[in-house]
């Protein structure tokens, strides 16, 4: 399991690699083996001291004593980012990444995170996280792990999810308007995006959409950017 994220993390030599939480260090060791050089961020200071005296002497690796979510990640240039993330700070990383520009990311995650990540339209997994980081990023879940490769074992499953960048941007020049946009549309999950947005941008205005009677979880990223270029004219400071 270990070689195969480092593979799909780096599938040709690196110059570099940076590692979000990289614990004990078995995942380290493996992208060691396929970069020039891998910077791993830790915020345990326990697991800091064990990652250095395991990797005592290793000069091509950078271990880096800090919150993963208060570090800059292209502080150290533009590299391909791997590790195996924490359930609770999965979305603030992966929206962190989303934003900047790296060849690749490949997480361990949450099954479930995984699967919102890879969802389409229609599919029960779809959502704001969804559009979020597939605003940038192309997501592909690659294999499950189950809780048996872990030790202690979880009591979830997990998966491997390989983010990409889009091979065409969309051209936003208010990303964080769009993705405000979004998040109303998805407000009520329930309910249709003439109930969500009637009343910020007039029921008129939403009734006319042929997405009026949809919800959220059926309208794919090239409709939502549609209809946020529609209401260019009504949205003014509402953005």
């Amino acid at each position: 399991m270990l070689e195969r994220i480092a593979a799909a993390a780096a599938p040709g030599r690196e110059p570099l690699i940076i590692e979000i939480g990289p614990g004990r260090g078995a995942l380290t060791e493996k992208l060691l083996q396929r970069a020039d050089r891998v910077v791993a961020i830790e915020l345990d200071s326990h697991l800091v001291e064990h990652l250095r005296g395991r990797f005592a002497g290793e000069s091509r690796l950078e271990i880096v004593h800090a919150d993963v979510l208060e570090t800059s990640l292209d502080h150290w240039g533009r590299a391909p980012v791997a590790g195996n993330l924490p359930y609770y700070i999965t979305s603030p990383i992966l929206e962190r990444i989303a934003r900047l520009n790296v060849p690749r990311a490949v997480f361990l995650v949450q099954k479930e995170v995984a699967e919102r990540l890879a969802a389409k339209p229609g599919q029960r997994e779809y959502g704001f996280l969804t559009v979020q980081v597939g605003l940038r990023m192309a997501s592909r879940l690659l294999f499950d792990v189950k809780p048996s490769a872990f030790r202690p074992p979880p009591k979830v499953d997990s998966a491997v999810v390989l983010l990409e960048p889009r091979e065409q941007q969309p051209a936003l020049s208010d990303a964080g308007s769009f993705l405000r946009f979004v998040g109303q549309c998805f407000r009520h999950k329930r309910k249709t995006i003439r109930n969500n947005l009637a009343e910020i941008y007039g029921k008129e205005t939403i009734e006319a959409w042929p997405e009026a009677g949809l919800r959220a979880e059926q309208i794919s990223l090239e409709q939502f950017l549609e209809m946020y270029r529609r209401l260019e004219p009504l949205r003014g400071d509402r953005g």
